[in-house]
């Protein structure tokens, strides 16, 4: 019996046939015998089925894909997770590709300290322009409660998919929350981001391509998760990180604010500026959004026709 790998990388893939082989590709051309890829295939309707028919004849075993009925991105990290058989997790965007060469010495990080909770790394963000930018990993506090205030409140740590590496006994325990359609990362990386020690690589892990994205669609599902987003973020977090929730809870519907400001909803953006205050009254000092607010309630509502 072969021994368990070392490292599982996960990509789920919805509708991006076009891309799918070259994030597949920027795997399987540098994993060494302990690492596994899985691929998850959201209910696809184009034309994945034939490219992992592709995949499969070109790779043999080292391709490994399944499909499931269309349930959103949360479900299909979580069946990645439930299939993988590595100690540790990197989830990879089917659009997106691990920079070349990395998992060699990724893979020798992960033996030498095998009781790490999370490793950050840094990546490269391309544009559709073709210009390219390196983002070195954040500085993380060795306190649990500053890294959590570092990541919901002050945004000076960013984490995102490609460039962070889970232990898998974390997502297990923290699976990524299938109700939520938009922000649904943000729970998970809360959570494991607390729970264990965390580790930031000088390296640049993932080639991350950057899309212009809609802003009434991102405005619409903000508005669909709404506030439920703070409970989901606490709800496994222990006592000990409990009292950062109001804090988070009025920065959330400030956020909101801003984006159903920007996408022309001015009575809910008006209501959640309002919920913010309710919520804690200092978010009067926050200047740029007191202003927005002010110029908001300045302005005469229009009259429907």
């Amino acid at each position: 019996m072969s021994a368990k790998p070392l490292l599982s990388v996960i990509i789920p893939t919805y509708n991006y046939a076009g891309v799918l082989p070259r994030a597949v590709e920027s795997v399987l051309s540098q994993a060494t015998p302990e690492v596994e890829l899985w691929v998850v295939d959201d209910g696809s309707t184009d034309d994945t089925p034939a490219v992992f028919t592709a995949l499969s004849q070109r790779h043999g075993a080292a391709f490994q894909g399944v499909r499931q009925a269309n349930a959103g991105p949360s479900a299909a990290r979580n069946n990645g997770v439930q299939l993988a058989q590595g100690r540790y997790v990197l989830l990879l965007d089917a659009d997106d590709e691990l920079a070349p060469g990395v998992l060699p010495d990724l893979c020798e990080r992960l033996r030498q300290q095998p009781d790490v909770g999370l490793w950050l790394a840094g990546h490269v963000a391309v544009h559709p322009d073709g210009r390219e930018r390196e983002h070195p990993a954040s500085a993380v506090p060795g306190d649990a409660l500053d890294r959590l205030r570092g990541y919901l409140l002050d945004k000076r740590i960013a984490l995102s998919h490609g460039s962070c590496v889970f232990l898998r006994e974390l997502l297990l325990e923290r699976p990524y929350p299938e109700h939520l359609r938009h922000s649904e990362d943000i729970p998970v990386f809360a959570y494991c981001l607390t729970q264990r020690q965390v580790v930031v690589l000088d390296a640049m892990l993932a080639r991350i391509h950057k899309h212009p994205g809609s802003l009434r669609h991102n405005a619409e599902a903000a508005r669909k998760v709404g506030l439920a987003l703070v409970d989901e973020v606490f709800v496994k977090l222990p006592a000990s990180l409990q009292s950062l929730k109001p804090a988070y809870r009025a920065q959330r519907c400030l956020s909101l604010f801003r984006t159903c400001l920007l996408a022309g909803d001015q009575d809910s953006a008006r209501d959640y500026y309002r919920e913010a205050l309710r919520t804690d009254w200092r978010v009067l000092f926050k200047l740029s959004y007191s202003r927005k607010a002010l110029r908001l309630w300045l302005k005469p509502k229009k009259n429907p026709e």
